[in-house]
């Protein structure tokens, strides 16, 4: 099946996309915060999707017909009863920082931007709570008195909300000693909204949470959400530069996996990578291979031993204090591309996994074969099982689609797998594994298929047979589910 027969098959079965239905949905719910402007429903229909040419052209053009900014659960419930009376498509949005189009409505409806429902909970022993809506930015600040922080931080965290992070990010800053989101102990629970005439509110608990993780928003509205959270140190941020490529890389991995040292942030950019960083053109010698550090003040000495014996040097060193609004995480991860796609819009990029025995190998030789072509950008970090290993970013010179598609295969060839960000159905960017408990969590929470529709292909309505055998093992136990 096509994407696009996957796309058609879904908005096929109960979807009302009238105009003129939805268009009334705030004469019937007038207190609540509408949008009505095309132009700003347009806005709040996109997000960085752009990154990729493909999805650019696939999803440039698509928008809800209308927005709205609930501030409260019972707003929230009054909205998405309406819509399911309705059968009205539902595309839940945080902050739209995510790049595969995850936030793009493909058949209309409402955007329900969840940006207006950011309280902070509590913290209580190195566990934290919040509304889906609060900023990554946000909760750090309310919680870092209290002597904790989030475990993680996208690079995206001044403006990308912690809902948003859960429903399609990874994981980011702080991923080299907690692993991604998706691993064990970082995610406590959820309280998530069933898509209803009359919503049901259920608490979830791990691992049964982790169901609605990275599932785009489709198979649930997760309203809150408790988390694992790490001691808030005095971070340190520097820039390592090299001359040889190999030298740099090596360094990267014997910091990242240095036992003793106390890190968040390990990203390696090699050249020339590093000239894309105008903004930091005065630490970084042109043609450079630099490597971007984050970490506890205390392990500066260790660091710098390995430094020495790496032949690099530090070229600029701050504390996260001083850094205020210029902190080097703004240059990691998926800013990295951002960063330098403003200075040259003819690149784009992939997301590659490695493997942890053999990841500098690996990046060694994919280097000698695409150098010049693609530029590495690794960050490294603890596996979901807990091993140490990198996930590259790397940019590519976008050349055409069957190219990009050859470069995939080549590191495919090589041994790293990819996680394609040039598609935006579940299925196709996660290589095909969808866990099958997730879709059956969809057919409970999301009867209708009104939940960002056309983007998980293994759903069917709940009066068609399940593509999957339902089992005591695929759901979640009646235990660990309370409806509040």
């Amino acid at each position: 099946m096509t994407t696009a027969q996957a796309a058609t098959r879904t908005s096929t079965f109960t979807m009302n996309t009238d105009p003129a239905r939805i268009a009334h949905l705030p004469v019937d719910l007038p207190a609540l915060d509408w949008v009505t402007d095309p132009a700003r429903v347009a806005r709040l229909s996109q997000d960085f999707a752009w990154f990729s040419p493909v999805l650019k052209r696939q999803l440039s053009e698509k928008s809800a017909e209308i927005a709205v900014r609930p501030r409260t659960e019972a707003e929230i419930a009054a909205v998405v009863g309406a819509c399911a009376r309705e059968a009205i498509p539902i595309t839940v949005r945080g902050s739209g920082t995510g790049n595969y189009g995850q936030a793009i409505p493909l058949h209309g409806g409402v955007i329900l931007d969840m940006s207006g429902y950011n309280g902070f909970g509590w913290v209580r022993g190195g566990v934290g709570r919040a509304q889906a809506g609060i900023r990554l930015a946000d909760f750090d600040r309310q919680a870092r008195p209290q002597g904790w922080e989030l475990r993680w931080l996208p690079s995206t965290f001044r403006s990308a909300t912690l809902g948003g992070l859960f429903g399609g990010g990874f994981g980011g800053a702080g991923s080299i000693t907690y692993g991604p989101m998706a691993a064990a102990g970082n995610v406590l629970g959820v309280r998530v909204m069933t898509v209803e005439r009359e919503p049901k509110v259920i608490e979830l608990r791990a691992p049964e949470a982790m169901l609605l993780h990275h599932v785009y928003g489709t198979n649930g509205i997760v309203l809150e959400l408790e988390v694992a959270l790490a001691p808030a140190l005095d971070w340190v941020e520097s820039i390592a530069t090299f001359t040889g490529f190999d030298a740099a890389l090596e360094f990267s991995s014997a910091l990242a996996s240095a036992p003793g040292l106390v890190k968040k942030e390990v990203c390696f950019l090699g050249a020339p990578l590093p000239d894309y960083m105008t903004t930091l053109a005065e630490h970084l010698p042109t043609g450079c291979h630099a490597v971007l550090i984050v970490m506890a003040a205390s392990s500066q000495a260790g660091m710098e031993d390995l430094l020495a014996a790496a032949g690099g040097r530090i070229t600029y060193r701050k504390s996260a204090a001083e850094s205020g609004n210029r902190t080097l995480l703004e240059y990691t991860w998926n800013h990295t591309t951002l960063v330098a796609m403003k200075v040259d819009r003819g690149l784009t990029y992939i997301q590659s996994g490695f493997e942890p025995s053999r990841h500098v190998e690996q990046a060694k030789a994919l280097e000698k074969a695409l150098a010049g072509e693609v530029l590495m950008h690794l960050e490294f970090l603890r596996t979901k099982d807990g091993a140490f290993n990198c996930s590259g970013l790397q940019l590519i010179r976008y050349t055409s689609d069957e190219r990009l598609n050859e470069i995939m295969q080549i590191h495919r060839d090589h041994g790293v797998a990819i996680n394609n960000p040039h598609v935006y159905i579940l299925e196709d960017g996660k290589q095909g594994q969808l866990n099958p408990a997730a879709v059956e969590l969809k057919r409970r929470f999301d009867p209708q298929g009104l939940l960002n529709p056309g983007k998980m292909r293994s759903w069917t309505p709940a009066s068609e047979p399940s593509p999957f055998a339902t089992n005591a093992h695929d759901n979640p136990p009646a235990a660990r589910m309370k409806t509040l």
